[in-house]
């Protein structure tokens, strides 16, 4: 690096008055004894022919000092050019190490890409070939190769279901419908179309778990006699009954759509429902109103109050529920012989009371007393005319432990086998139609099969 240094003397400036010879100097350079650059100036003068050391030597001292201080500037100038220098010759190092950083890590990741994709390759290759496997083992039974290279069909009798009298084998596929199992017992032991006493529940089938705390409990059902075209026998309902305001009544199409858990409507009742007592019987839903004893028809068509009455006497929020709780004083049902009222009065003391109610106006047609308490059971579902109560609603291994046949006014102790697989059993209703009881059991919406015997002597 060069630095150019000027130096201006006012006393060589040319002032007025003085001859040109009087203006001149001269500048002496020269090193000294130690190495060190010495600058001299001389300047004539024109009134002396000579000078003493002591008159000169304060205007050297002047000159020296302002070297010195000129020197000690150049230095700092320099070292602070090479310190940024060094400093940006550090900066770029840095840069470049991270550079070379990132370019190894994206060359590692290309490195992983690359891997990856092979084992996709790898494995659409092996789902090829197992797909061309499963088709080879699906068409083989359909010929087997003789000897001779030819095809010869296998010997199978015409009767065999997967014979298409074409000497080849179709793809058999089954198509599932359901079947009551009452319809699959023997004649000798079963009466198929009419009425009986209930001999056995199936184990439970599991449809849908409810996936909020809203679904601890609640009512779902099938229309046995649905009444028009809007609304059919496939038609599932189902309602939430755990809050303060109970008003929503979801609509699924099938019980498949009810496991997607996809609601093709949801309609909303006109008055607030009261615990898990509703049941649904030939076009409408009949339910308990919240806090009161009044009993409400709801038109599923027309989506409107239909009729409204209250059941004299009846206890109601939880006077006299059944042994879990849940103000379930009123328990309406359905079955072959028409609608009923399962619940109690102060007059009854607490005893089961039936009541078999018109459909239409929901007025009482005719009451049974029962003598069993309606506090000691966890449920009741009526069956032909009888009403059946469940021992407990949380035991895994319990009982149906009590009949009373409306027909007779007759009350029996009985000891039907009844899972309460979830160990919080809910609801509990009868469906004629399918010959199943619906239960609610811990968020679980299950199924039980149930199978009848011969009607008993002297029962209609």
């Amino acid at each position: 690096m060069w630095l150019q240094v000027s130096l201006l003397c006012l006393s060589c400036l040319t002032l007025p008055g003085r001859s040109q010879a009087q203006d001149r100097a001269s500048l002496r350079r020269s090193n000294d004894h130690a190495g060190r650059c010495h600058y001299t100036f001389t300047v004539a003068s024109p009134e002396e022919s000579s000078c003493s050391g002591s008159g000169t030597k304060p205007e050297m001292d002047g000159v020296s000092s302002r070297l010195t201080m000129l020197e000690a500037l150049v230095s700092r100038l320099i070292a602070g050019v090479d310190g940024g220098s060094r400093t940006r010759a550090n900066g770029e190092e840095g840069l470049q190490e991270a550079y070379s950083q990132v370019t190894r890590e994206r060359n590692q990741l290309q490195q992983d890409k690359e891997r990856l994709n092979g084992q996709v390759q790898e494995l659409q290759r092996r789902l090829a070939e197992l797909s061309q496997e499963a088709e080879s083992l699906r068409q083989r039974p359909c010929q087997q190769t003789n000897s001779s290279g030819g095809t010869q069909r296998e010997n199978r009798p015409a009767s065999d279901p997967a014979f298409d009298g074409n000497g080849a084998y179709q793809e058999m596929k089954a198509e599932v419908t359901e079947v009551p199992a009452s319809r699959l017992i023997p004649e000798g032991n079963h009466n198929f179309t009419g009425c009986g006493e209930l001999q056995s529940v199936g184990d439970p089938v599991l449809h849908r778990k409810a996936d909020s705390i809203t679904g601890k409990y609640g009512v779902w059902l099938q229309d046995p006699e649905p009444q028009g075209p809007l609304y059919t026998n496939k038609t599932v309902w189902r309602i939430d009954t755990v809050g303060k305001d109970v008003r929503q009544l979801f609509a699924y199409e099938d019980m498949d759509q009810l496991s997607q858990g996809f609601p093709m409507k949801v309609l909303v009742l006109p008055e607030p429902m009261e615990s898990t007592g509703a049941t649904m019987y030939r076009g409408s839903l009949y339910y308990q109103r919240k806090r009161s004893r009044t009993l409400i028809r709801y038109d599923l068509t027309s989506e409107s109050l239909a009729s409204r009455r209250e059941l004299p006497h009846a206890g109601f929020h939880g006077q006299h529920p059944y042994s879990w709780g849940g103000y379930t004083d009123i328990d309406l049902a359905a079955d072959e012989r028409g609608m009923w009222a399962i619940y109690s009065t102060s007059k009854a003391k607490g005893a089961i009371v039936v009541s078999q109610l018109d459909p239409k106006s929901l007025e009482v047609k005719r009451s049974w007393q029962t003598n069993i308490r309606k506090n000691t059971v966890a449920n009741a579902f009526m069956v032909c005319g009888r009403l059946y109560t469940v021992a407990s609603y949380t035991a895994p291994n319990t009982t149906v432990n009590y009949a009373f046949d409306t027909a007779t006014s007759a009350g029996r102790a009985v000891a039907v086998p009844f899972k309460n697989k979830y160990r919080y059993n809910s609801m509990v209703d009868y469906n004629h139609a399918q010959r199943k009881l619906y239960a609610w059991d811990n968020f679980h919406m299950v199924t039980y099969d149930i199978r009848l015997g011969r009607v008993s002597h002297g029962s209609s």
